[in-house]
């Protein structure tokens, strides 16, 4: 099952290029793995006068006559008759149909049967064969993703030689379970869903979605343990320099980030290392407890690292945490260079820098700490695993805290997180307003407008949010530099643009000179999405909103409300939305829970990899789907809970058996990409 594809009978190198390109591996398995879009049914054997037109059919018939094309544009045609009726068979394209279906000939003809004046007509079938061999034509046919140049029969032939060589595996499952299910075993699910002789059965797929998702959580449950096991250092604090922020601060902190303290000191004073996922809605107080939990480690001798995405939120930190400290604290960011860098590199060599934030310039080859006893990796979805590895690994018994202001659903937890303890902040801490969202059609653009100006005389700080940086002649939505440009002739030099695709230099002074209040009115694509803090900023304008995801929307939401004043989030769309966008807009108007809209956005735009590198889209699955099996995943969860606290090390005969369904499907080696978070 892992040798190559060119092993199988009749599959050379260039079939096999197009088999990966199709299937996303090179592999037996991974053909096996290709499972089937849909079904064409072929069983309906009708006349050619009860045939209805617009149905596949299966025609039994015999050729009484050719119409040859009188223009290389027209087709050559076929009629045939099975005595109820006449129809047509039309081929187009060249070929030598008058020897494929010669006069006389009887045939199983398989297709699309359409109706062209008094006449059935079947373009091009899907299938015709001599009626002395109609076992050659499927009755059940699959339907798999193809590429181009690859062809169904492709499929068909390398799938049905890859069957052939499926081993006879052992079972993995409980048989009280597979009872209960109706399940049939590994192979039979996957010969009925592949080569089915009849309608596969809802089992034969939930089977095979069951086995996926189990490998995942018996890997994550394996990775849970030994992460419990890793060897740590106790960390305890005096509180010290924890109550000297916590006075500056000027504010308790929420219910709820006492909690999450709490589960983090529990875990720094545990002589194992932590690896603990914060998550919070937006303006939830992830910062000060990650402060917090820094200040810990630094009271019992340590040192702490914060690692945040972008310049300008490494300095908007570095200034809070400047304040609040009472221990020095370092800047290292691409942009800090010359004495500064070589200071920050020199005090966090010898320990005399005990907190430093940065950017991906902390986990580079000539960044080296004393002794970094807490890693804490902010807004960890724009870090790749890798980069989150490189920091965790500059400690010897570094402890990890990830932090997300992205709500995380339930579904995804299990996925992608099941190897973390998790720390969810509920709420917002006290100060924060309200934020008041409605939806405007960009018919009601100048209404709009004049709503911003009123707020601007107000002395209101203001976002508009666009989702392109240039004109598109194929997608027609406003640029940021063009509504700039309007904003400007409008409202003068009281308006900002900043996009990715200016200089660092140029957007950084533009996000400074907003939050200082030289000026009032930000353009802006989603560079502001996370880190911009302007507490002052209280409207937010997005054009084009139902372009943008529900989380991204929340995001972005999240940049004003930030303060006392009365917030608003203005969302401007198209005329005529479908059902769908409406409903993803509204539910956002409706509500500012952050976790009710991620779980609506996971089954909406898909969740992410699990136990892999890539940060997007879907999760890896092949044989499921998170969202349609939800149910199996939570049973597979408690299932792999289960097995391990009875045989950890797998060495029972279903353990054994186990291992071979990890390694089926590859999660026999997670720890590493896991342990990035």
């Amino acid at each position: 099952m892992f040798a190559p594809l060119t092993s199988l009978p009749g599959i050379g190198e260039a079939q096999a290029a197009l088999l990966k390109r199709a299937t996303g591996g090179a592999r037996v398995l991974d053909l096996l793995f290709h499972l089937p879009e849909s079904y064409i049914d072929r069983r309906e054997r009708p006349t050619i006068r009860t045939a209805r037109p617009g149905q596949i059919a299966t025609l039994a018939v015999e050729v009484v006559r050719h119409e040859p094309p009188n223009t290389p544009r027209q087709p050559w045609r076929a009629i045939v008759t099975d005595g109820s009726g006449f129809a047509e068979l039309a081929f187009f394209g060249k070929g030598p149909w008058a020897k494929r279906a010669p006069v006389g000939a009887k045939l199983l003809v398989s297709g699309k049967l359409e109706a062209y004046a008094s006449r059935r007509s079947m373009a091009n079938p899907a299938h015709m064969v001599p009626l002395d061999e109609a076992n050659r034509l499927p009755e059940i046919e699959p339907i798999w993703g193809l590429t181009a140049g690859l062809f169904a029969w492709h499929v068909r032939r390398g799938m049905e030689a890859a069957l052939a060589r499926l081993p006879n595996l052992p079972e993995w499952h409980d048989p009280t379970l597979l009872a209960r299910q109706g399940w049939p075993s590994f192979a039979e699910a996957l010969h009925a869903v592949q080569v089915p002789r009849a309608v596969p059965p809802p089992q034969a797929r939930h089977r095979l979605a069951y086995d996926e998702l189990l490998a995942g959580q018996v890997a994550l449950a394996q990775l849970r343990n030994r992460v419990r096991l890793r060897q740590g250092r106790s960390r305890r604090g005096d509180n010290s320099l924890r109550d000297v922020a916590l006075a500056r601060f000027a504010h308790a902190p929420t219910e709820a980030q006492t909690k999450a303290l709490a589960d983090i000191d529990s875990d720094l004073a545990a002589p194992k290392r932590m690896l603990r996922l914060l998550q919070g809605d937006v303006g939830s107080g992830k910062t000060l407890v990650a402060l917090l939990a820094m200040l810990r480690v630094v009271e019992s001798g340590g040192q702490a690292a914060l690692m945040v995405p972008t310049e300008v939120l490494a300095r908007q930190h570095y200034a809070t945490f400047c304040r609040l400290c009472a221990a020095p604290v370092g800047l290292l960011t691409g942009n800090v260079k010359g004495a500064a860098r070589r200071d920050v590199l020199s005090g966090l060599a010898n320990g005399a820098l005990k907190l430093v934030i940065g950017t991906h310039a902390l986990f580079q080859a000539g960044v080296v700490f004393h002794d970094l006893g807490l890693a804490v990796i902010d807004e960890q979805h724009r870090f790749g695993v890798d980069q989150r590895l490189l920091l965790g690994a500059k400690g010897e018994e570094t402890d990890i805290l990830v932090m997300t202001a992205t709500p995380i659903p339930r579904t995804l937890l299990l996925l992608q997180w099941g190897e973390m303890a998790v720390s969810r902040l509920a709420g917002k801490p006290a100060g924060r307003a309200p934020i008041r969202t409605t939806l405007h059609s960009l018919s009601a653009l100048g209404d709009v407008v004049e709503a911003v100006a009123r707020a601007l005389e107000r002395g209101a700080y203001i976002y508009w949010i666009c989702p392109l940086v240039e004109e598109s002649e194929l997608i027609d939505l406003a640029a940021a530099e063009a509504r700039a440009e309007q904003l400007q002739s409008r409202f003068g030099a009281m308006v900002l643009l900043a996009h990715g695709r200016q200089e660092p230099a140029v957007r950084d002074a533009a996000l400074a000179a907003f939050a200082a209040g030289q000026q009032r009115l930000l353009v802006a694509t989603t560079v502001v999405e996370v880190g911009v803090d302007v507490s002052q900023a209280s409207v937010m304008v997005i054009e084009h909103a139902e372009r943008f995801g529900l989380a991204q929307l929340h995001q972005l939401r999240g940049r004003v409300g930030r303060g006392e004043t009365a917030s608003f989030c203005l969302l401007l769309h198209e005329d005529g939305l479908s059902e769908l966008a409406r409903r993803r807009l509204v539910l956002l108007r409706d509500t500012e829970d952050g976790f009710v809209i991620a779980d609506e956005d996971f089954r909406l735009r898909g969740a992410g990899e699990a136990l892999g590198t890539r940060q997007a889209g879907m999760p890896d699955l092949r044989l499921s789907d998170p969202i349609a099996h939800e149910d199996l995943l939570h049973m597979a969860s408690k299932d792999a809970a289960l097995l391990l606290e009875k045989d950890p090390l797998l060495e029972t005969p279903r353990g054994q058996a186990i291992a071979m369904l990890l390694a089926l499907f590859g999660k026999n080696e997670p720890e590493r990409t896991l342990l990035a978070g």
